[in-house]
């Protein structure tokens, strides 16, 4: 697992969550932390480090 820092897309507070570098490619939605409201999460990873990240508003 990896701890990954970045800013909520709600209240635009720096958060942290755990990602598991096992899995290559994941998308999933996560409260924050701070605000409580829904970040869908997407996350790549190849051999073991990130490749890329998002966190975005689930409203559209």
């Amino acid at each position: 697992m990896d701890e990954h820092f970045f800013q909520c897309p709600y209240c635009w507070e720096e958060i942290s969550m755990l990602l598991d570098s096992s899995v290559r490619e994941q998308t999933y939605i996560e409260d924050c932390e701070i605000c409580c409201n829904p970040i869908e999460i997407h996350a790549v990873f190849e051999a073991g480090a990130l490749q890329s990240f998002d966190a975005g508003s689930i409203e559209q």
